[in-house]
């Protein structure tokens, strides 16, 4: 395998080079300036408010005059004086009031313009209704092609492995053969960390701590690396603590869990000397999927044997014989291996599992009960799940025999996309940190970037990071 290999963008060079011009109400505020013409753009229209129209300002318009009206207001004077005759004060008092509500208190005779068009009649109930009627949300475009494409030569085909994911710094890790890449998001860069010897790889596992600045790399021969990404230092390197490949990770705070192929499942403490602290044990083959939930309280491990187990921190307080703990739930309905798991982020009890390649299901359990809500045939290996983190939304990503990711709309898990692209299964998916953009890679060795969860509506600030003290103690160690 050649591990000096990098990642090189397949995109073409006219897109590369395309300069994106700024719309022209951009460029600058233009102030209002009125025009200088009185005569009115349209000829043949009649203009109701704008002076433009009016002409000679002391030339009465003969068009917008009631002549009737004038004629009234011009005589009635004349005839109060010519009628003599003694008028009651209620008689009196009637007129004013007949003439008040037949004139509307109008005493001007000459008008110099046309009044403005009556409004059409509107019932009150359009009116209510119009007023309380809201715009219907536009349905998010979802693009059916990746936006991006790069080669990922020596990817290791291998369906019980993790060899991707995308760090809050903004920066995703993939492994390719024996060698760890970083793909800088931001800048589009990509680096080497570390190439690891013959004996050693390859590598087997990646993960990102919390901080987005220290990585945890498992190995084929069973070691785990600790490095620290911004001076590309290797921090320490965790030996005897599974019998083989070490296969998943996931990191709880300062909590590294690793899974290996011996079916232990280990916590360590990265911060002391002996950080085998806990051990898990449930799994008679490979552990293949390792999650924490987003509280830390709950662990969701995956194995080779079909298994599904959920293990809680308070078991593990309350049972610490033999460093070793019960768990909580031991699910067996799935019929292969169970690798995808992905903690909904809107419901945190909420836990959705993807089966092999002879089961095809996606399976939703209550982590609390134990109980399986839902299962779906997608009829095709499942190989990774991913939560949208602002719609309620699942994505999928599947082998034989299309190799698509699909998006699911939950929980209804009506299909709203089928991304394909792809021409070999889609083993590994990792997000964002700002949960648009979604990364896969394939045994077709490319990884490809989708614009699938789109742009959140309103932007979250990110949370201030509390662990920066996390390895704080490592010059310390011997």
């Amino acid at each position: 395998m050649d591990a000096g290999s990098h990642l090189i963008s397949s995109e073409k060079k006219t897109r590369a080079a395309a300069v994106q011009r700024q719309p022209l109400q951009e460029a600058g505020f233009r102030p209002y300036m009125p025009s200088l013409s009185t005569a009115p753009r349209n000829p043949s229209a009649k203009c109701y408010v704008s002076s433009s129209c009016l002409g000679d300002r002391f030339i009465p318009d003969r068009s917008a005059m009631d002549m009737d009206m004038a004629h009234y207001l011009l005589t009635e004077p004349r005839k109060n004086q010519e009628n003599t005759e003694v008028v009651s004060p209620s008689k009196e008092a009637y007129r004013r009031l007949l003439r008040e509500k037949l004139l509307n208190n109008r005493t001007r005779i000459l008008a110099f313009r046309n009044k403005p068009p009556e409004p059409e009649n509107v019932s009150a109930a359009d009116a209510v209704s119009s007023h309380q009627a809201k715009p219907a949300k536009q349905r998010r475009h979802i693009p059916q092609s990746a936006e991006r494409t790069l080669d990922a030569p020596d990817l290791v085909d291998d369906y019980y492995l993790n060899l991707m994911d995308w760090g809050s710094s903004n920066l995703l890790s993939i492994a390719l053969g024996d060698t760890m890449y970083l793909w800088d998001a931001s800048s589009g860069s990509t680096s080497q960390l570390v190439t690891v010897d013959e004996d050693s790889g390859p590598i087997t596992s990646v993960s990102w701590a919390p901080d987005g600045r220290h990585l945890a790399i498992g190995l084929i021969s069973s070691d785990i690396q600790l490095w620290d990404t911004s001076s590309s230092r290797l921090l320490r390197t965790l030996k005897g603590v599974h019998e083989s490949r070490v296969g998943s990770l996931a990191w709880n705070n300062n909590i590294l869990t690793t899974g290996g192929m011996d079916g232990s499942i280990v916590n360590n403490d990265v911060r002391i000397r002996d950080h085998a602290v806990q051990t898990y044990q449930g799994h008679s083959q490979e552990v293949c999927g390792l999650k924490w939930s987003g509280s830390g309280q709950q662990l969701a491990s995956g194995g080779n044997d079909n298994l599904l187990h959920i293990w809680d921190v308070s078991m593990a307080s309350s049972m610490p014989s033999a460093g070793r703990n019960q768990w909580l739930h031991r699910l067996e309905d799935h019929t292969a291996a169970v690798k995808a798991l992905a903690w909904c982020p809107f419901q945190s009890n909420l836990l959705a599992t993807g089966g092999g390649g002879s089961d095809r299901c996606i399976k939703f359990w209550n982590t609390h009960t134990g109980a399986c809500l839902n299962s779906v045939d997608t009829g095709s290996q499942v190989c990774a799940l991913l939560w949208n983190k602002n719609e309620r939304e699942l994505l999928s990503s599947h082998g034989f025999t299309k190799n698509q990711l699909t998006l699911w709309k939950y929980p209804s898990m009506v299909k709203m996309a089928e991304l394909t692209g792809h021409t070999s299964r889609v083993l590994f998916m990792a997000q964002s940190p700002d949960g648009c953009t979604v990364a896969s890679a394939a045994a077709d060795e490319t990884l490809r970037f989708w614009n699938v969860f789109g742009t959140p509506e309103v932007a979250k600030p990110a949370p201030k990071a509390s662990h920066t003290g996390m390895f704080n103690s490592f010059n310390h160690i011997r």
